[in-house]
Formats: C-alpha cells, structure tokens, sequence
C-alpha cells in the first residue's frame, strides 16, 4: 500500500505522520522499525497515525522508533494537532485529541502563513501514584522523590513523575548529555520500572529556566520530548526549584511549560514544524 507521509518535528523530535481516517492500515512493529531507521527509511522517533475517535476529533496512534506502542507524545501531539489543521481535516484552531493517556485539548496559534506555528496543549495533571506511574515501589507517600536507584555502581537521586507515561528525573550540575547516553539505557530498563521509563537529565539555569536531556523509552536519546519536559518542569517546581511558567531548554529548542501545583494540568507550549511531504509503499 501507498501512503502519502509528512516528516514533521517538534523541537527536532521527529515523526513520520499521515492520516488513516477509514481504518485501513495495521502498521507492524516491523514495518514501524523500518520506517524510522534512518539510513533505509524514512527517519524518525516515532510514527503517528491520525485515525478518527469516537469521542474525541482524532485519535493519536503513536509508535515509538522500536516498534512499541506509547501512551502519549508531547512534541507528536503538537505535531498532529499542525497535520490536521495545516491540511484541512478541521478548520477550528481548537480541538481535542484522543489519546492512549487520554483526551488532550490543543489550542492553535497561527503563523502569518495561515498555517499553525505553535500549539498549546492541555497535559493533564501529573500523576505520583506509584501503582499509576508505575513504579515497583511502596511504604513511600506520593510524590516520589529523592528516591534512590543504583545502575552500574553508582546511585542516582530520582524524582517519579507520570504525564500519561513513566518519567525519571534527575538534577545534575555538569554532564547531562553523558549522563543521558550512559545511564539512560540502564535506568530505562531498572527493575524498579516494570514499564520502563523514559530518564531526563537536568540542570537548573534559574528560578524559571532548566536545561534537559533525555533518554526516551523505546526511541533512545532524542533531540527533546514533551512530556519529559512536562515531567521535569513538575519535579522542579515541586523541589522548589524553579516556579510559574518555566521554560526548559532542549537539544531541539525550548518548550514553555506551565504548571499551578497538585491538582492541575500542565500547560506546554511549543512549536510543531514540517520538514517535507513524500509517498512510501509499506
């Protein structure tokens, strides 16, 4: 089968997207795996099929570079939220997105090109129950952190986070992308994760700036992930780090995150981009 694909990035995390509004493609791990291999494919994180929901404007079927299935992408679902309206499957500059966390609502915001620049998304609020995260971990009241993990001999101090999907952050001083690439690996995979978890790595610049890097859970280092930011920007603010509107600095570019405390959604604001358009046989 032919499919007609857009290559789109938000903050440099790239994904292969193109709608299935009737249902006609059942992607394999497989082929998902060929498709984001960068040399023989088309090169991506992830891939996200646009599909219709029954109770929501889309559904967002995202799969990660290896073949797995993700709960929810923060850098896709902006991209998404750009495909449906940059190409005339709905006209509002807001919509709601069915995802496998939940339903999200998006705002769009316009570029002098008519087109979507910069997408505002509803998160949800973060979750710290351990059982939810999830994390094998018990006899510690929410929300996790300061938690103790050992990899390869040395211990690292994580904070536990869900946006929908595991996250464990880590504040460090120096040596974030080392960090990222060496631990990441092992951390995504620690027992104390029965899901794996996505690692960020973060510095603190100032009372509303932090410096991230991540280790995503089924793609590897990646060039930014939102909901990592989103999880990253909560642990600091909950660690009294930074407050109020925070923008975090990524590989990528930076993301504004948003958030109130316990109790309220994340608000992340970025921008979603497309890279070129193409035909692919799968």
């Amino acid at each position: 089968m032919k499919i007609r694909f857009l290559k789109m990035h938000g903050t440099k995390n790239d994904f292969v997207v193109f709608d299935d509004l009737e249902h006609k493609v059942e992607l394999s791990s497989g082929q998902v795996t060929q498709l984001c291999d960068r040399r023989e494919g088309i090169g991506a994180d992830g891939v996200i099929v646009v599909r219709n929901s029954d109770v929501a404007d889309f559904f967002m079927d995202y799969i990660n570079s290896d073949g797995t299935i993700a709960e929810m992408c923060g850098n896709g679902i902006r991209c998404l939220a750009k495909y449906v309206y940059d190409n005339s499957l709905i006209t509002r500059k807001n919509l709601r997105v069915e995802t496998r966390a939940g339903i999200k609502p998006l705002d769009l915001i316009i570029g002098s090109d008519g087109m979507v620049e910069r997408v505002r998304v509803d998160m949800g609020a973060p979750i710290f129950d351990p059982e939810k995260i999830p994390a094998n971990i018990k006899d510690r009241n929410a929300p996790i952190l300061d938690y103790q993990v050992e990899v390869a001999h040395h211990k690292f101090t994580c904070n536990l986070v869900s946006m929908g999907n595991p996250h464990c952050v880590i504040f460090a001083e120096d040596n974030l992308d080392y960090l990222a690439r060496t631990y990441g690996p092992l951390l995504e995979t620690h027992p104390v994760f029965p899901a794996k978890t996505n690692v960020e790595f973060c510095k603190v610049l100032g009372p509303n700036r932090l410096l991230m890097r991540v280790w995503e859970r089924g793609s590897g280092e990646t060039f930014s992930c939102g909901t990592g930011a989103c999880a990253t920007a909560v642990a600091s603010a909950l660690k009294g780090y930074t407050k109020g509107e925070t923008t975090v600095e990524l590989l990528g570019g930076p993301l504004s995150i948003f958030w109130k405390g316990i109790n309220n959604s994340v608000i992340m604001t970025g921008k979603a981009e497309t890279v070129y358009s193409g035909d692919i046989t799968i």
